[in-house]
């Protein structure tokens, strides 16, 4: 009976030590770190146009509109000022100049850099291409002096009819550039697998640097980059992403410009004009947005 006894006991005490080392072993299992590749979160791809870090490239084409404007001439022998001169855009005629990065500024284009500073708000270099085509074919109001006997008695009752081309053609052909900087916020509407739908609202401010074709009283024409002037604009746009990569833009803007020292002779002679206007633009294109940071 003593046998059995102590038997049970040392049976009982091997499979209660059995058990306790066994739960023991579960516990540790159940608070010991896991290890590999299940430990490793995976960073999700963020949407495009969205995060800090990421970047877009985009290139389009306008058309534009301007308000009527007074333009006001000074040089030797002349003081005088156009008033609510009309004026219109120039678009080239569709076809390879489209295409062909040969010609490219001979249309009216866009170009946009932009990179997102924080979340959803980006940081856009802009270079508009616009052109500014006085209407040849209108009668301004003049008020001022001209001491040239010529020029001065094409004036008739206060007015001067432009059409002949001989008193002036004034354009802003190569063209009326507006380089700028804006701050624009970006919002999603749609996120699919494939595509996002991307909407932006901004303001941008930059400096006018057209290439001025203008002829003024006979004079050899002024044709040359300068830096005439400010411009500042509102603007908002659409943007469809397919693939996380590529992507359409189409934006509309409305801005004013004002230019206070147009050259309008091909010397170095004091004989400037000076404007100012607002106008109105819409542009659509293509683009690349990406990631600098890495996703798995």
């Amino acid at each position: 009976m003593k046998k059995l006894l102590v038997v049970g006991l040392v049976i009982s005490n091997f499979v209660f030590a059995q058990r306790t080392k066994n739960d023991t072993l579960q516990y540790d299992a159940d608070y010991l770190p896991t290890v590999g590749p299940a430990s490793i979160k995976k960073k999700e791809k963020p949407a495009p146009l969205s995060k800090k870090g990421q970047v877009f490239i985009f290139y389009g084409w306008n058309r534009g509109a301007f308000s009527n404007s007074d333009i006001h001439f000074t040089g030797n022998g002349y003081d005088f000022q156009l008033n609510n001169v009309q004026a219109r855009d120039k678009p080239t005629k569709f076809g390879i100049v489209y295409i062909d990065p040969s010609w490219f500024t001979v249309t009216q284009y866009n170009f946009r850099l932009g990179y997102f500073i924080k979340d959803n708000l980006a940081l856009v270099l802009g270079i508009d291409h616009m052109k500014y085509v006085m209407k040849q074919d209108q009668t301004a109001d003049f008020s001022g002096t001209i001491s040239d006997p010529k020029y001065a008695g094409m004036v008739q009752n206060g007015q001067v009819n432009l059409a002949d081309s001989q008193f002036l053609t004034f354009e802003h052909t190569d063209g009326l550039n507006y380089e700028n900087l804006g701050l624009e916020k970006y919002k999603n509407l749609i996120h699919k697998k494939n595509i996002d739908l991307v909407w932006s609202y901004g303001a941008g401010i930059g400096v006018m640097f057209p290439k001025s074709n203008i002829k003024l009283f006979g004079n050899e024409r002024s044709d040359r980059f300068h830096v005439a002037g400010m411009g500042t604009d509102l603007r908002t746009s659409l943007n469809m992403v397919f693939w996380k990569n590529w992507m359409i833009r189409v934006e509309g803007k409305a801005g004013y410009i004002n230019m206070w020292d147009i050259k309008t002779t091909l010397n170095n002679k004091p004989d400037k004009a000076r404007q100012d206007f607002v106008f109105g633009q819409v542009l659509a294109g293509v683009g690349y947005t990406f990631n600098t940071k890495k996703y798995n």
